[in-house]
């Protein structure tokens, strides 16, 4: 017997090819909605790069009116946020 699990496989490490994956998805989705609110630092869940990085947050601090990502902590428990309200 076997089942059908649709639940997105979460990553519990992150290679270059991640890194590079969710660096782009915040330069070019992320970076321009952190400007419209004048963010100058926090975190935010990855989840923005797909649902496999959903268990993933990311630190993030301004440079000037760019946005350098600082850190990435996995976090079973962490919950991606709207930033389109």
């Amino acid at each position: 017997m076997s089942t059908t699990d649709d639940t997105p496989t979460r990553k519990l490490e992150l290679d270059e090819d991640d890194l590079a994956v969710i660096r782009d998805v915040f330069d070019e989705k992320i970076t321009p909605k952190l400007r419209r609110r004048h963010a100058r630092t926090g975190t935010l869940s990855c989840e923005f790069a797909g649902p496999a990085y959903a268990g993933w947050i990311l630190r993030f601090r301004s440079i000037g009116n760019d946005f350098e990502i600082i850190d990435y902590e996995y976090d079973q428990d962490g919950d991606g946020l709207d930033l389109d309200l």
